[in-house]
């Protein structure tokens, strides 16, 4: 079991946290990075993209000319494909994208992006995450502090925190989102892992007693805070 220093907001060790194995010590498997990504990103195109056919366009009830005699090739409408403002021949019409991704690769691969941020060093777990009032400042101030000025960061926290989500929602390259939307997209997207300590012990709680054999887990949170439970 690996053991990480915890902070304060003034980059002061103030103790230290326990480290699940079975959460933050699996096996890095970067092949499976893709496949939830995808999936995660198939998830959030709308698929509302659509053209008319020759049958939905207005217009060309009648023939536009005679069959024979004209010396032209025969026709039946003008609103065919190869006439201006005809139909779309193939073209796109609503459709979902999403897939399915069995619940036991996307748990390792949340699990192998975890493992990676502890094996890379690029998580920085503080004591707490207080903010008081709505100070995009404050935020700036924190992040410099504890070295994570430069770089995109990706906060985590244990529940809602409205002051927190807001003073950051305007920095750029700084995201927020709670332990049950942690989610691999997010993960490898951002330089850093700024995570409090109640949510490392949140995402212990669930992952951990997760299991492993049969695929199960313990949310399907898709989007809401940021991204996927797993």
């Amino acid at each position: 079991m690996a053991t990480i220093d915890v902070v304060n907001l003034e980059n002061k060790k103030a103790g230290s946290l326990d480290l699940s194995s079975s959460v933050f010590e699996r096996e890095v498997k970067p092949h499976l990075y893709h496949a939830e990504v995808r999936r995660q990103l198939s998830e959030r195109r709308s698929g509302t993209h659509s053209t008319k056919n020759r049958a939905l366009v207005s217009g060309g009830g009648a023939k536009p000319y005679r069959q024979k005699g004209t010396g032209r090739a025969r026709q039946g409408t003008i609103r065919a494909a190869q006439f201006q403002g005809g139909g779309v021949v193939f073209g796109p019409v609503p459709r979902g994208y999403s897939h399915k991704l069995p619940k036991k690769v996307r748990r390792a691969a949340l699990l192998s992006a975890l493992s990676q941020r502890v094996q890379e060093s690029t998580m920085t777990v503080v004591d707490e995450l207080q903010v008081d009032g709505y100070q995009t400042k404050r935020v700036i101030e924190i992040l410099s502090s504890l070295g994570l000025g430069e770089g995109s960061t990706l906060i985590v926290i244990a529940e809602a925190n409205p002051t927190i989500e807001a003073s950051a929602r305007n920095l750029p390259g700084v995201s927020v989102v709670r332990s049950e939307g942690v989610n691999v997209y997010d993960l490898l997207r951002h330089k850093n892992l700024l995570i409090t300590k109640d949510a490392v012990e949140s995402l212990q709680a669930r992952l951990a007693s997760a299991p492993s054999r049969d695929g199960d887990d313990d949310g399907d949170d898709d989007g809401s805070n940021g991204g996927d439970a797993e």
